[in-house]
């Protein structure tokens, strides 16, 4: 038998022995256009050569059995250069000299590469495809002190024979392989030459893939790491915390050691305590989870992360629906191969093993205010700017809280500024915030949220309420939807502040306005971003139109039609091309909901009917809210054209940029408000060739009254119904009082109210119709483009420009209830001090509720 011969018996056997114990799995895209090796080729022939950091042949013989079963050209397969023949189509960044068993020179080269560039050179129509390839056996970050894990997990150093023979045995199969971007060898060879011409290409080649493969590397395992209690030790032996502690224990009146024994005790109640063990026991526990619970996760864009994941620090910014939230981020980007963020958490969730197996997965823990506390605050941010400096990626929900009204929080932003602070203090890669939308089709929290909007008191998280959750496992879920958005870059946005050249020292040091106001635009557009990246699910499209209607209820035929109509126009016109549709039908959709539970068909002889389940009406206005930022501008138009008759376009498009600020203030809308005109326009247009409106010179017409079309239109033109009726309803309150008599708060808490009030009275069944946030919203964007200001006294004064917003609401809203409006907002003197007075006793009395708890 030849040589040759022998060695492929060879290859043969030991690939089909390390099958037995070995199933990689494959990380990332797999490459689909590599040319395959062709000899008769002589223009520009092209010849694939894969690249491994370490001296491996175990390595070489997983990356040739992946290559073989995605048919791509064989890794172990001879490579023809024409003039010159090589074993394999493989290449080794890390030299082994098989014949000096004793030493291997120190700065030696590859000698395939040495080869290859010496045939490049002499055929100028050859050019070699390096395709970079990372190998992992078990994916544990290292732990600097735990010998045993050095022994048993891939890590940042090579493995010995021994080690790697261990490493097959334990983690054949938890082995990870990823193809990474071809790079051509003549391409880098010529880049050498004019860059380094100092330096042999063989040089530079070597030390780029190296670099190259490292990051890669890190991308999946994360920066070495320390454990625990090292970390902990570091931290508190800082100079800003140890001046903290000094500073403690002259406020406080205690020992230096009483201060420190405080500093070690914050210390242990935030800091993480990430462990492989943990997130594969999670990857294992939430897979079966997922499967029992959801029909699926469908994820979007998450190329856009794996892109970033190289040269940026990421930090994921996602909308906060569920509890189900961070546990189902990590998981995807887990399963995607790339390392899993330290999440931010809320410690209340810092409960009896709850918390230890959170902080297991990379939690820490943060308090819900940092006031009057130095020392914590100290302690916390040295924390955080620890895990910036190791360049480990970040979770962290940048509205706070849970959303009880499926709308957008308003963003807190103090995450947000301690980790541009920690940036500024010592720059390690560049920061990125990748908003991240997460939509459902059904929530666990569901009837709690709606028991929480109607004034019970939130519950607290407990084992206990795990446990009922629990419960509702056997239920069917629907579908997760996990969209990745745009990215904001903050160095982008310090610049576009005058922020980018801005230092910080210490831990201590304020944050400069120019930083404040870069963050604030930070946390705008993140939110911006992550309604961009909406996904329009069955359900929520669906519980868009049938709350639109009277009794929730719609003829089956003309369901259809609607939902229909809506996709198309949402095709034809989307909101953002980051935004994901669903595929399915009208037809589809309203069988997929009835499969849900969440709709049922009245079978009638003139036609079925589509009604909302019993109770679920006000649920579903959770996922309406999910989207309505989306339909909202083309709501708009149909609200003025159907409410008027005939109405100018220019007429249209100018009240539209007035009331767009508000809507953009409480919906995080994606276009400036210099710019709305177009888009107004364009869904002027698009509503004419769906013929929902028609167009008679300058005017625009709307349908007649009865007709199929007219009742589409009545339908598109709720989203934005109650919008406006908070608008107005808040502005009557304010003018009825007159200037300078009713201040900013009164406003909010009346609003509140009355609110609460007109659900119950006209059964608007929308909890969110009097969240106090989004009257909140409105008289801060009433203050901020001036039609309102305050007085010494705290009052809100105004002149006649404010009046006059008040004149729009007749082009939208008609006499009925336009009246109920302003009837509901008259107080006389003793009505609103016994109101205001009663409020106050309400909220007193729950403080001392939650005291006693």
């Amino acid at each position: 038998m030849s040589k040759s011969g022998f060695g492929q018996m060879y290859r043969k056997l030991s690939s089909k022995m390390l099958e037995l114990v070995v199933t990689p799995h494959v990380l990332g895209e797999v490459p689909t256009e590599v040319p395959a090796p062709a000899a008769d080729q002589q223009d520009q022939k092209k010849i694939v050569c894969y690249v491994l950091q370490n001296h491996s042949r175990s390595n070489a013989l997983v990356v040739d059995g992946e290559t073989r079963r995605l048919k791509l050209p064989a890794a172990l397969d001879p490579m023809d250069l024409g003039t010159r023949r090589e074993k394999a189509s493989v290449l080794f960044l890390q030299y082994h000299d098989e014949s000096n068993l004793l030493s291997s020179p120190p700065h030696a080269f590859p000698p395939r590469l040495l080869r290859l560039i010496e045939v490049l050179e002499q055929n100028p129509e050859l050019d070699v495809e390096l395709i970079p390839v990372t190998v992992l056996w078990g994916r544990e970050p290292e732990k600097e002190d735990s010998w045993f894990k050095l022994l048993f997990t891939d890590t940042w150093s090579t493995p010995s024979k021994m080690k790697q023979l261990v490493n097959i045995g334990l983690h054949g199969r938890q082995s990870y392989l990823e193809f990474h971007e071809a790079q051509s060898l003549r391409a880098l060879i010529d880049h050498a030459k004019v860059t380094h011409p100092n330096l042999s290409p063989a040089t530079y080649i070597v030390s780029t893939l190296n670099d190259y493969l490292d990051a890669q590397r890190e991308v999946v395992l994360g920066p070495d790491l320390s454990d625990r209690r090292n970390v902990m030790q570091g931290l508190i032996k800082s100079p800003d915390v140890q001046a903290a502690i000094r500073n403690e224990s002259i406020r406080s009146k205690i020992s230096v050691d009483e201060a420190e024994r405080r500093a070690i005790g914050y210390l242990n109640e935030i800091v993480s305590d990430y462990s492989n063990s943990t997130v594969r026991f999670a990857d294992k526990a939430l897979t079966r989870l997922w499967t029992q619970l959801y029909d699926g996760i469908d994820v979007h864009n998450f190329s856009t992360v794996r892109e970033l994941a190289k040269d940026y620090e990421i930090v994921y910014a996602p909308c906060h629906r569920s509890h189900i939230d961070y546990l189902l981020l990590s998981y995807v980007i887990y399963r995607r191969g790339l390392m899993v963020p330290y999440i931010a958490a809320g410690d209340n969730l810092n409960m009896p093993f709850v918390g230890q197996i959170l902080r297991g997965g990379g939690a820490f823990f943060i308090r819900r205010t940092f006031r009057g506390n130095a020392l914590y605050t100290t302690v916390f941010k040295e924390y955080l700017y620890s895990v910036l400096s190791r360049n480990t990626p970040l979770e962290y929900f940048i509205e706070g809280g849970r959303s009880r009204t499926g709308r957008l929080l308003p963003p807190k932003t103090g995450m947000l500024a301690m980790t541009v602070h920690g940036h500024l203090r010592g720059k390690a890669k560049p920061i990125v915030f990748v908003p991240t939308y997460i939509g459902y089709e059904r929530l666990m929290e569901g009837a709690t949220y709606v028991g929480e909007m109607n004034g019970k008191e939130k519950e607290a998280e407990s084992i206990f309420g795990i446990l009922k959750t629990l419960r509702k496992i056997e239920r069917i879920f629907g579908k997760v939807h996990l969209n990745f958005g745009e990215p904001v870059f903050l160095d982008d946005m310090l610049k576009q502040h005058g922020a980018d050249e801005i230092k910080i020292e210490k831990n201590d040091d304020p944050i400069p306005p120019a930083v404040s106001e870069a963050v604030n635009s930070s946390a705008q557009a993140i939110l911006e971003n992550i309604n961009r990246a909406a996904v329009i699910n069955p359900v929520s499209l669906l519980s868009l139109i049938l709350l639109a209607t009277p009794k929730h209820t719609l003829d089956e035929a003309i369901c259809i039609k609607q939902l229909d109509t809506y996709r198309n126009l949402l095709t034809s016109l989307p909101y953002d091309e980051r935004m994901q549709v669903t595929p399915l039908s009208g037809k589809e959709i309203i069988a997929y909901a009835m499969k849900l539970k969440l709709i049922k068909r009245v079978n009638h002889v003139l036609g079925n009917i589509i009604a909302i389940e019993d109770n679920q009406a006000i649920l579903l206005t959770y996922f309406r809210n999910n989207i309505v930022h989306a339909f909202v501008l083309p709501s708009l138009v149909a609200a003025l054209v159907n409410h008027n008759g005939i109405i100018r376009r220019d007429d249209l498009v100018n009240i539209s940029s007035t009331l767009y600020p508000f809507l953009k203030a409480e919906l995080f809308l994606k276009w400036h408000e210099d710019e709305i005109k177009a888009p107004v326009n364009a869904y002027i247009d698009a509503l004419i060739a769906a013929k929902l409106i028609a167009q008679d010179g300058e005017n625009l017409v709307a349908p007649t009254p009865n007709s199929e079309a007219h009742h589409q239109l009545e339908v598109l033109a709720a989203p934005v119904m109650q919008s406006i009726e908070r608008y107005y309803m808040t502005l009557a309150l304010i003018t009825q009082r007159g200037s300078g008599n009713i201040s900013t708060r009164q406003v909010e808490e009346l609003s509140h109210l009355v609110g609460q009030r007109l659900s119950v009275l006209y059964e608007f069944n929308s909890p969110e119709f009097f969240d106090k946030a989004l009257f909140q919203s409105f008289i801060k964007t009433l203050t901020q483009k001036g039609y309102i200001s305050t007085n010494e006294d705290n009052a809100i004064v105004f002149d006649e420009s404010f009046r006059n917003i008040a004149q729009y609401a007749d082009l939208v809203l008609d006499e009925v209830k336009l009246q109920m409006l302003h009837n509901l907002t008259a107080f006389t003197d003793e009505e609103l001090k016994e109101a205001l007075d009663a409020l106050a006793a309400e909220q007193a009395k729950k403080r001392a509720k939650r005291k006693k708890k």
